[in-house]
C-alpha cells in the first residue's frame, strides 16, 4: 500500500489510517450509523458537539433512542428530519437491519442501509468506512474530499472517480488522509 508516494507521504505525516491493515476497534453499528446521521451536512466540530449532547441524554442503543420522545431529540439540537431518521434507524435496528452486515459486500450493505429514513449514499459510505472499517470506499460525493482533492491535486469533483482508481484497494485510506489534510 505505501508503495504509492502519495499514500507514503500521508502515512508519514498523519500516521496509519484506521482501516485494514491498521484497523482500530469498531464501535456498535447502531452508534456509528446514528452518529453518521447526526453528522450529515455539518462540520466535524458541530457534529461532535451534537453527538456528545445526544449520548449525554440517551444511551447509544436502539431501545433507548426509540423510547425517547422526538421532542427530547430536538432539545439536543437535532433537526426534525434527523430526529425522525434516528427514530426510524432505532426501529429498523430492533427489527434486525444491522445484523450480519459484516458478511455482506459493500453494495448490499448500502442497499440495506438506504432503506432508513434520512440515510443516503453518503451516510452508507461513511458507515462502510467507519462502522465496518472497509479499506476501499471512495465517497466521491463528500464535499470535504472534493475540497481536499482540488486543493492538493487540482482534481475537480467530476474527476474524483478516476483519481481514486490507482489507490484501489485502499481508497478509504486516501479519503481519510485527504480529510486530515483539511484540519
Amino acid at each position: 500500500m505505501f508503495e504509492h508516494p502519495v499514500l507514503r507521504g500521508f502515512y508519514h505525516r498523519f500516521g496509519p489510517a484506521p482501516f485494514h491493515p491498521h484497523p482500530t476497534p469498531r464501535e456498535a453499528p447502531f452508534k456509528v450509523l446514528a452518529e453518521s446521521i447526526v453528522a450529515q451536512q455539518l462540520s466535524g466540530k458541530a457534529a461532535a458537539t451534537l453527538t456528545a449532547r445526544l449520548w449525554a441524554r440517551v444511551d447509544p442503543r436502539p431501545e433507548a433512542v426509540l423510547a425517547l420522545p422526538p421532542a427530547e431529540l430536538r432539545q439536543v439540537g437535532l433537526s426534525q428530519a434527523k430526529a425522525l431518521a434516528l427514530k426510524d434507524l432505532a426501529a429498523q435496528a430492533l427489527e434486525g437491519l444491522l445484523e450480519g452486515l459484516e458478511a455482506l459486500p459493500d453494495e448490499a450493505v448500502k442497499a440495506r442501509l438506504v432503506r432508513v429514513r434520512g440515510v443516503g449514499p453518503w451516510t452508507a459510505e461513511m458507515f462502510l468506512m467507519f462502522g465496518l472499517r472497509r479499506p476501499d470506499v471512495w465517497p466521491v460525493g463528500d464535499l470535504g474530499l472534493q475540497r481536499a482533492a482540488r486543493a492538493l491535486f487540482g482534481v475537480e469533483p467530476q474527476g474524483l472517480g478516476a483519481f481514486g482508481e490507482p489507490f484501489r484497494p485502499y481508497r478509504s485510506h486516501l479519503a481519510w488522509y485527504l480529510w486530515r489534510s483539511l484540519e
